[in-house]
C-alpha cells in the first residue's frame, strides 16, 4: 500500500486537527460533539496538543456569562455565575481531581494507600477544605478585578492552567492500571508538535493581556513545576486526579498574578 503523498496529507489535514480539537472538547467538557469524533487511542493522544485551546473555551464561556451579567449585577454576583457556568460546562471535572488527590496525599504517607483513597468517590475532610480554599479564593480575586480585567484573565488562566496540565503530562509516568482508567487514552506519553502546539496556543492567549499575562504564565509554570516535584516524590507519576489539581492550583496562581500585577502596576 503507497503512502499517500504531501498534498493529500496537506489536503486531510485540517479535518484531523479539527477531530482532535473535538476529542479534547469531548473529554473535558460536557459539550456535545459529533458523533464521527469517536474514541481512538491515536486521536485522544494527540488531543492534549488543544487542552489549551479546550480552557479558552471555557473560559471564554466563562467570560461572557460575566460580562453579561455585570451588566445587571454587582461584580461579585457576575462573578459567582460566571464559575456557575464554568463548573457546569466541564462537569466539575478538574474540582473534582484536586479534592481526590488532596484527600489522598493528605490522608496517607504511602503511595499504594494514597492511590486507593484517590479512587474513592466520597469526599473527605482534606478535599473539601482544598476544593473550598480554591473557589473561595478564585471568587476573592476576580470580584476584586473590573469586569473588563476579569473576563481576559479567566480566558488567559483557564488556557494556562491546562498547559501546565499537559507539561505534567509530558515529563512524568502515569502510575495507575491504565485498564480500569478513565485516563486511559491519554497515557500513552506527549509528541513534541504536541507540546509545541500547546505552548504556542497559550502563549499567544496570554500575551492578550500584555506583560501582566506574561508575568501570570511565569507564576503558573512555577506552581506547575512545584507540582510536578510534588507527584514525582509522593507517587512517582500522575494519575488523572493530579492533572485536574494541577489545572486548579495552574488557574488560581495565574489569578494571584494577575491581580498583583494590577495592585502594583
Amino acid at each position: 500500500m503507497t503512502e499517500p503523498s504531501w498534498s493529500a496529507r496537506l489536503i486531510r489535514l485540517p479535518g484531523e486537527e479539527i477531530g482532535r480539537f473535538l476529542a479534547a472538547v469531548q473529554y473535558f467538557t460536557r459539550l456535545p460533539v459529533p458523533a464521527w469524533v469517536g474514541h481512538s487511542q491515536q486521536q485522544l493522544d494527540d488531543a492534549a496538543r488543544y487542552f489549551p485551546l479546550v480552557g479558552v473555551v471555557v473560559g471564554g464561556m466563562g467570560a461572557a456569562v460575566l460580562a453579561a451579567a455585570h451588566q445587571v449585577w454587582t461584580m461579585p454576583v457576575a462573578v459567582t455565575l460566571s464559575m456557575i457556568a464554568t463548573l457546569w460546562v466541564t462537569g466539575g471535572f478538574h474540582e473534582d481531581g484536586l479534592a481526590d488527590t488532596v484527600d489522598g496525599l493528605g490522608g496517607s504517607f504511602s503511595r499504594d494507600r494514597a492511590l486507593e483513597i484517590m479512587k474513592d468517590s466520597r469526599i473527605g475532610a482534606f478535599g473539601a477544605m482544598a476544593l473550598v480554599t480554591v473557589l473561595v479564593l478564585k471568587f476573592a480575586l476576580l470580584s476584586a478585578m473590573t469586569a473588563e480585567q476579569a473576563v481576559w484573565v479567566m480566558i488567559g488562566g483557564h488556557a494556562a492552567s491546562r498547559w501546565g496540565a499537559v507539561l505534567i503530562m509530558a515529563s512524568l509516568p502515569y502510575v495507575r492500571e491504565t485498564e480500569t482508567s478513565r485516563s486511559k487514552p491519554l497515557v500513552q506519553g506527549v509528541a513534541p508538535i504536541t507540546w509545541l502546539i500547546a505552548t504556542v496556543t497559550t502563549l499567544v492567549t496570554v500575551t492578550l493581556l500584555g506583560m501582566r499575562g506574561v508575568i501570570a504564565m511565569g507564576a503558573t509554570l512555577a506552581v506547575s513545576l512545584w507540582w510536578r516535584r510534588r507527584l514525582h516524590v509522593r507517587l512517582g507519576g500522575y494519575t488523572g486526579d493530579c492533572l485536574g489539581a494541577a489545572q486548579q492550583l495552574g488557574e488560581c496562581a495565574f489569578y494571584l498574578a494577575c491581580s498583583a500585577a494590577s495592585v502594583h502596576g
